[in-house]
């Protein structure tokens, strides 16, 4: 009999790195002024929500870290830990709320993670840390201009080239990604914001699709 692993199996934990390129990181956050003000932090706002949330629940095997890139000041990185969050509500302003209490805070020491409310994390440092943390992990560029992340065979069960038993996907916001680490891999021809592409990826990943890892 032919043994067909589950994708529970397969993947263990989910991981999603959004780079805001302009987000604001330190000051009080403008909640009416999300797209502009906060340098499109609606944007890391719709891709944290995707990542985490279904219809009526959250994600436990899924972690997401937000990179806010635009100041005042260093860098910053806010964890959300599926598993651990409370009072995680669908809605952009609450989300918003979370966000802007934990950079109203000192930010921490590179490498250092402190919990500003359950499951949301506050840290120091830039991308390339969070990569660094993930090296265990299959890492997914995610580009318009590249292989598709899913395969054209028909009725397979998930499978992987690597040995991870973690899958990370790097997105930007809505300025180019410019890095080299990862698997480039595209989700079809046409560019697609953040919060559907993550919803896409899990949506295969949910449906055991073979991936082109």
């Amino acid at each position: 009999m032919l043994f067909e692993p589950s994708l529970n199996e397969e993947i263990e934990v989910r991981y999603f790195a959004l780079v805001g390129h302009r987000a604001m990181s330190k000051g009080k956050l403008p909640l009416n002024d999300l797209a502009g003000g906060a340098g499109r932090m609606d944007v890391l706002i719709r891709g944290l929500m995707a990542g985490l949330l279904t219809s009526h629940g959250i994600r436990e095997d899924v972690e997401v870290i937000l990179h806010l890139q635009g100041g005042p000041g260093p860098h910053r990185r806010l964890k959300f830990i599926g598993s651990e969050l409370k009072g995680f509500h669908a809605e952009e302003r609450s989300v918003a709320g979370l966000i802007g209490k934990a950079i109203k805070e000192p930010m921490p020491a590179i490498g250092q993670w402190v919990e500003r409310s359950p499951g949301v994390y506050d840290g120091g440092g830039n991308l390339q840390r969070t990569l660094k943390d993930w090296k265990d992990a299959t890492l997914i560029r995610l580009d318009a201009d590249a292989e598709r992340l899913w395969t054209e065979k028909a009725s397979l069960p998930f499978t992987s080239q690597s040995n991870a038993t973690d899958i990370a996907f790097i997105l930007s916001d809505d300025l180019p990604l410019e890095i080299e680490e990862g698997v480039p891999r595209s989700l079809g021809a046409t560019w697609l914001q953040g919060h559907l592409a993550i919803g896409l990826c899990h949506f295969l990943m949910d449906e055991n699709v073979d991936l082109n890892l």
